[in-house]
């Protein structure tokens, strides 16, 4: 990553999380209200997430952990086991609230509070549960260059041009690539699963990694993405 672009993107972060916690301190209130009266369970859900951060090329990978903060979609048993359950596209233990919440990406909000502290950006790769970044790594090539220098973000390219669980649409420009990035080496089916979602997000983060590498490309495409979040957001759904 260029050092200006370092230098303005972390700005820009504390600048956009502190405006955006202002502005939004309505919606929080009335967002917490909804959640409790719902099932009465917490408000907030912290979740185990690592971001990847690696030096020059060649170096050993350095992950962190952090705890990243959303509004609770689901239910206070949803992973009563202990054991990561993966999220799925008709999830029974999402409340009514909680389907509301993620489809307008509502549920992202509190994320604004870990780009404050510095463990996120508002731009970026969407990270990933520590437990499952060996096995995405195995069946990705290039899987840990996708957070090169690069904290990971509430919103991003991925973001906006997927829906929330990281599908492309059948109406999607890329959607004729869907044989090469749906299980493509024919592993375990529950193993696939992760790995397709991750496969499509990917391609979306190497583009975004590329534009780190010059302020140009870097504001141009920060923008765009700040520009068409709103949009998502209003229609519940990624491009």
């Amino acid at each position: 990553m260029d050092k200006k672009v370092k230098i303005v993107k972390r700005a820009m972060d504390v600048i956009g999380a502190s405006i955006g916690l202002l502005v939004t301190a309505p919606a929080f209130a009335l967002i917490a209200a909804a959640v409790k009266l719902n099932d009465r369970g917490p408000i907030f859900y912290r979740q185990k997430r690592a971001g990847a951060h690696m030096g020059a090329e060649g170096d050993a990978v350095q992950v962190y952990t952090y705890d990243m903060i959303k509004f609770r979609t689901m239910r206070v048993d949803a992973e009563k086991g202990g054991a990561p359950v993966r999220a799925a596209v008709v999830d029974p233990r999402v409340t009514r609230v909680g389907k509301f919440l993620r489809k307008t990406r509502l549920d992202e909000l509190p994320q604004l509070l870990n780009v404050l502290k510095g463990e996120m950006s508002i731009i970026g790769p969407r990270p990933e549960r520590p437990e499952t970044i060996e096995n995405l790594a195995a069946a990705i090539p290039f899987f840990e260059e996708r957070m090169r220098e690069v904290r990971p973000g509430i919103t991003g390219l991925a973001q906006i041009n997927l829906d929330y669980m990281g599908h492309l649409g059948d109406d999607h420009e890329l959607s004729h690539l869907r044989k090469f990035l749906v299980n493509p080496f024919q592993l375990d089916y529950q193993n696939a699963i992760e790995a397709d979602d991750m496969r499509t997000k990917i391609l979306f983060d190497f583009v975004y990694a590329a534009s780190l590498e010059r302020l140009s490309s870097f504001l141009r495409t920060d923008l765009e993405i700040i520009a068409r979040t709103p949009m998502v957001m209003f229609l519940g759904k990624g491009r």
